[in-house]
């Protein structure tokens, strides 16, 4: 379970173990994540300037001397992906051009995770060509948030944590439901290992949703494997996009004895007609995390609740910074 910082736990900034200076740069994808990060760390923002010019070029002006320091740059690459990718390199390239000691990328949310791999002849391994970009950038390190599939992080050749969100969810979830008549679902046989992980914490039953996707960006649910009737289901999965497997799955569940279906989700991506097709569901309520901003939409939505990430990504930089386990965060 996710513990405190005892830095912070005094009401102190954590203190980089080699000299002292610890700096946190947000560019424009998340700047209210990178707001709480930085009150859980009690760190100011560093001050910079990140804009496009007339046509749209990114400009970056970091405002502060950077030299020497440990610098943890906050960007997820969420939509527009290319253009967040875009700052995020130019924002570490200029922090390399001023002597920063060490430049930490930490990403909430890793875009192009998704193409790990050649989906056919002569298709590409985006999610490699970005860990090269990011890395010849001059970042020393990564950190990001239960990537879509974990070989990922060797598709870096640098330091690479892969934090979890699983502890967030565990302990909304104890305090939300009984635990004796939960049951957790993955969505398909690929998230076994990450639902298999969160039911173990919660001593809870695990079930499965065999799918079978007709073409790209549709989902037919065909079977459930388990006996979910009478449970309050809870799918968990890493990413929530289109939105039709979760909608499709809890339609499933309902439809073999399930008394309600909720689902647990670590980036909400959202895109399209997703809100309105997740608000018109079956699904009692979607919970995702603020690794990617909520659009008003999102906000608005009436079954759509959000967890801070911000206390976990914090103690994660913090332990970084003075040298300490971070993946002991998750024993």
């Amino acid at each position: 379970m996710l513990t405190s910082v005892s830095t912070m736990s005094r009401g102190k900034a954590p203190v980089s173990a080699k000299n002292g200076s610890i700096k946190l740069v947000a560019g424009n994808s998340n700047p209210a994540l990178a707001e709480a990060i930085s009150s859980c760390l009690n760190l100011p923002l560093t001050k910079a300037i990140v804009r496009r010019f007339a046509d749209m070029e990114i400009f970056v002006e970091i405002q502060e001397n950077v030299r020497g320091s440990d610098v943890f740059v906050i960007q997820s690459t969420s939509y527009p992906a290319n253009d967040h990718l875009m700052e995020l390199l130019i924002i570490t390239d200029a922090l390399r051009r001023a002597s920063a000691r060490r430049i930490t990328a930490v990403i909430p949310y890793f875009g192009y995770a998704r193409q790990d791999r050649k989906a056919g002849p002569r298709t590409p391994i985006s999610a490699k060509l970005v860990a090269n970009l990011i890395t010849h950038a001059g970042a020393d390190r990564v950190m990001t948030l239960d990537l879509h599939a974990g070989q990922i992080q060797g598709f870096f050749d640098i330091p690479t944590d892969n934090l979890y969100a699983s502890p967030v969810m565990v302990r909304d979830i104890k305090e939300k439901f009984d635990l004796s008549k939960v049951m957790v679902v993955s969505p398909d046989v690929g998230g076994v290992v990450r639902a298999r992980g969160l039911a173990k914490r919660i001593n809870a039953p695990l079930a499965i949703i065999d799918k079978r996707r007709e073409r790209a960006g549709e989902s037919e649910v065909m079977n459930v494997i388990g006996e979910v009737a009478g449970h309050t289901c809870i799918l968990v999965d890493d990413i929530v996009d289109s939105g039709g497997t979760l909608v499709n799955a809890a339609d499933a569940l309902l439809a073999n004895g399930a008394k309600d279906v909720y689902a647990y989700i670590t980036h909400g991506v959202l895109s399209g007609g997703a809100v309105a097709r997740v608000t018109s569901s079956k699904l009692k309520e979607l919970v995702i995390t603020d690794s990617i901003q909520p659009t008003e939409a999102i906000r608005k939505a009436a079954n759509i609740r959000h967890l801070s990430i911000a206390p976990l990504i914090g103690e994660a930089i913090g332990r970084t910074a003075s040298e300490e386990s971070v993946s002991s965060l998750f024993d």
